[in-house]
């Protein structure tokens, strides 16, 4: 055969080979397009049916199933409360605690600018109110060095994925210790920091918020009132639902990326599909569970801030002990090791649910 003919005869396979493999990528696209359309019903700019997306999920009122879950966290108290306990070592020797000098600083300033806010019998407890939402919200105003935020991300991993991994084995009724957990519940780590990394990708969007609220207030936009204020509290308002809505389903990610063999990108999905014609009855258990926590850190930590006020006031010596800094982590370590129980719990129960015919 002449060497021109075998040339031509290479390229033409080539051709096809190319050819054949653009087709089959093209063919898988195709079919997971379908199959993603398939599964979500909605489409853009179009009315979804109401028949397309209703799927019923009958789930615990707001009030009997937060107790079912602090009674479940309760029935294996010895377990979690060790765990909430390696959270608070870990966290004070890699982290550290805010500085009581800071905490200082920020109760002298409320108490010198607050005389004429904070009268009357409530007085005290607004200022402390205020003071536990400054010393909790970026950790008192100290900023935290990148090695720290990264210690302080890696530790609250871990603790999710511990609790998560002993709810799923103390709840199929293994005998299960605390050790076990700490060994094994690091498998799905790296899956894990993927879908903690798309979250914050998700809260981009509050982040941009955020950053615009500081211009418009820098600017005068907001204190000017008028059109310009209405069209910025709508623009932040849309960014901060879209943020919302994404993160409701990642959380329920966050635990099926702990099933083994599972994929941070099959996770999210997932979480996606068992989302869909039920995201609003789930946002608002996600809501319910914030406001839980936010009053049970207020009646906790009030008290012990006026307490540390009234002491350190009457007895000076022990102005450097830095109690309340102290409490906060253990209620940061409490919360959550509840907050991954309430999620686990309710994905256990969206998950289980079978609707009667």
């Amino acid at each position: 055969m002449p060497i021109a003919s075998k040339k031509n005869q290479k390229k033409t396979t080539t051709t096809k080979a190319k050819q054949n493999w653009f087709i089959r990528r093209y063919t898988n696209i195709r079919k997971r397009i379908d199959a993603f359309l398939k599964r979500r019903p909605h489409r853009s700019f179009r009315m979804t049916r109401r028949r397309d997306y209703i799927r019923p999920l009958v789930l615990p009122g707001l009030i009997s199933f937060t107790h079912e879950v602090t009674r479940t966290v309760w029935k294996y108290k010895k377990t979690f409360l060790l765990l909430s306990l390696i959270y608070v070592v870990v966290f004070i020797v890699l982290v550290g605690l805010q500085s009581q000098e800071t905490y200082a600083n920020i109760s002298d300033t409320l108490k010198e600018t607050g005389e004429d806010l904070f009268t009357g019998g409530w007085g005290a407890i607004g200022q402390a109110g205020i003071l536990l939402f400054s010393i909790a919200s970026l950790n008192g105003g100290t900023s935290l060095t990148e090695v720290q935020q990264v210690f302080s991300v890696l530790t609250f991993i871990m603790i999710w994925l511990t609790t998560v991994w002993l709810l799923r084995n103390l709840l199929a009724g293994h005998k299960v210790k605390l050790r076990d957990g700490l060994y094994n519940a690091g498998s799905p780590l790296f899956a894990m920091i993927m879908v903690v990394l798309m979250i914050a990708v998700q809260l981009i969007p509050v982040g941009a918020a955020l950053i615009g609220y500081s211009a418009a207030v820098g600017s005068g936009l907001i204190t000017g009132g008028g059109v310009p204020a209405m069209l910025f509290w709508i623009a932040a308002a849309f960014l901060a639902l879209l943020s919302l809505y994404w993160i409701t389903s990642s959380l329920f990610a966050m635990v099926i990326v702990t099933l083994p063999g599972m994929y941070p990108y099959r996770a999210i999905r997932t979480a996606g599909d068992i989302m869909v014609g039920r995201r609003i009855k789930i946002l608002l258990r996600w809501l319910w569970m914030v406001l839980v926590i936010a009053v049970a850190w207020a009646v906790v930590l009030i008290p012990i801030i006026l307490l540390d006020m009234w002491i350190k006031s009457v007895w000076g010596a022990i102005a450097w002990l830095p109690l309340v800094p102290f409490v906060i982590v253990i209620a940061a370590a409490v919360t959550t090791v509840w907050m991954s129980a309430y999620i686990y719990l309710l994905y256990r129960k969206v998950v289980e649910y079978v609707p009667e015919k």
